[in-house]
């Protein structure tokens, strides 16, 4: 006897059909699983044979073969629970097949046929939509969140005896209606306000050129760092950043809520994730958890910062290899993880934000009688030099921050709200958004190539600036790009056509790290 029935497992982040295939014949009782299963999968022989058992069904006592194809691509995870079982009471008679047509099957059964939910069921949901699946079966846990892709029916079942009373005339009673169904839309123009933060840049008094820099950074979704002595709000104006992102499409919101179902940290199954990420790891990380890895890759916190900020505080602290594989990451906006036996690729479109002291001490510049820098030239340029070039050259802008004096911190009716922030942002994103319609590009930051120079057309004067800036800082071809995108986004900010001198020399102050180093560690 032979029966089949579809599942899905996880390949980094993309959801993959599995056909499962059961046959059962004459022989000594027992059940094989081929087909690359992980030991998680292997385990579930015991766990389908007490869940049929409990759940009111005959298990056979026969030879049991079940295949997993395509069978050179590995499988792990235990979403193949409800499948293998639900193909063996096919496949037994005890279940009809003319209801199950055309569906496909996820879920962890527990020993007296209980269902348990699984990660990743959005990206595994959206695989079997683009096969032409008709239905999905699914923990009653996990309905909700298979039901925010629309265009397929979602039945969640509680266990395994459900099928029981399974037939044409009530498999509506098990149709999962979603309240929150309407979460997704093909569009991916959504502009809605984004949910309030309760920080706000109204907190930070002063700090009028930081702030211009973080709204630049937010409107075209640069890179940025902030370099100042200690306690003067790096971290404060950093982790404020949220508040002045544009709200994400729904298409961005879609990208990321697969990527934490994925890895298994989605915080809410009911919805879409609507607020952009803001991901901080501690400097102690690895790479591998900073851009993902592992025996099976899983993603890391680059790509749960997708579409987000990923906000690296006391940069010259993180490891070296650990700030290396940024390099990457950073101009590709993915990660490729190769392994023996498959590549995965994981989205990794961010903004990075770091923030760092300008020596070990951290009041070097910013000497006082009661704080004097107590570092010497050779421990600074070591401490600065654990930042290399290249990573330096991905980054936007540099952005020093003074320490304020006690006039600013008592002052507040200058203070710039968020609000007022992002207005300006929503503006830029409103015309980078016109302007990059029917592209696959969304913001200034991702223009290359002859498109760069398409748009970012020059001056005669403007061009004249960035000649003698480009011979005066030496800078790579790299930040003469970024210099152009830049200024772009400062344009956008203005409302202006062209981008005009203005533009440029402001983008150009930016880039004060590329000069090039004194003996002593100092800039000129």
């Amino acid at each position: 006897m032979y029966g089949k029935v579809w599942s899905a497992c996880l390949q980094g982040i993309e959801g993959r059909t599995i056909e499962v295939e059961v046959d059962i014949s004459s022989g000594l009782p027992q059940m094989n699983l081929v087909g690359l299963p992980d030991p998680a999968i292997r385990e579930s022989v015991e766990r389908v044979r007490s869940a049929i058992k409990n759940g009111g069904y005959a298990f056979p006592m026969d030879r049991i073969t079940v295949n997993l194809a395509p069978a050179d691509l590995r499988k792990e995870g235990s979403s193949f629970d409800l499948a293998i079982a639900v193909a063996i009471l096919m496949t037994t008679g005890q279940v009809s097949p003319e209801c199950l047509q055309m569906t496909l099957f996820l879920g962890e059964l527990a020993l007296d046929g209980s269902l348990r939910p699984v990660p990743g069921v959005l990206s595994m949901v959206h695989a079997a939509k683009q096969i032409g699946m008709k239905r999905i079966c699914v923990p009653h846990a996990n309905a909700a969140e298979a039901a925010l892709i629309r265009g397929i029916e979602v039945c969640g079942l509680s266990a395994l005896s459900d099928f029981k009373r399974w037939t044409k005339e009530t498999d509506n009673e098990f149709l999962f209606h979603a309240i929150n169904n309407n979460q997704f839309f093909e569009a991916s123009t959504n502009l809605a306000s984004p949910t309030p933060f309760v920080e706000d840049y109204t907190d930070v008094n002063g700090q009028h050129q930081v702030k211009r820099a973080l709204t630049i950074a937010a409107a075209g979704m640069h890179n940025i760092l902030l370099i100042g002595p200690p306690g003067t709000g790096k971290s404060m104006l950093i982790k404020r950043m949220p508040s002045i992102l544009p709200p994400m499409s729904d298409a961005e919101a879609l990208e990321v809520t697969k990527i934490y179902s994925a890895a298994g940290k989605l915080p809410d199954r009911t919805m879409l994730m609507r607020t952009r990420s803001f991901r901080a790891p501690h400097h102690t990380i690895s790479s591998a958890g900073l851009v993902g890895g592992g025996t099976l890759p899983k993603p890391g916190e680059v790509s749960l910062a997708h579409r987000g900020i990923l906000f690296l505080d006391e940069l010259p602290e993180f490891t070296r290899n650990a700030l290396e594989v940024l390099r990457q990451p950073l101009e590709d906006r993915t990660v490729t993880i190769a392994r023996a036996r498959a590549v995965y690729t994981f989205p990794a479109q961010f903004i990075l934000a770091a923030a760092m002291n300008p020596c070990p001490c951290g009041f070097y510049g910013a000497e006082t009688e009661s704080n004097a820098c107590i570092c010497s030239p050779a421990k600074t340029v070591q401490y600065r030099s654990k930042i290399s070039g290249p990573l330096l050259d991905r980054i936007d802008l540099h952005v020093e921050v003074p320490k304020p004096d006690y006039d600013q911190l008592k002052e507040r009716k200058d203070a710039l709200s968020s609000q007022e922030m992002l207005n300006s942002v929503l503006i830029a994103h409103r015309r980078q958004q016109q302007r990059y319609a029917g592209t696959p590009l969304h913001h200034n930051n991702e223009l290359s190539g002859s498109f760069l120079r398409q748009i970012c057309r020059l001056t005669a004067e403007g061009d004249q600036l960035l000649r003698t800036s480009f011979e005066a800082l030496g800078l790579s071809a790299r930040a003469h790009d970024r210099i152009l995108r830049l200024a772009l986004t400062i344009a956008d900010l203005e409302q202006s056509d062209a981008i005009l001198p203005a533009h440029l020399a402001e983008a150009i102050q930016y880039r004060s790290l590329d000069k090039q180093q004194h003996a002593d560690g100092s800039f000129p």
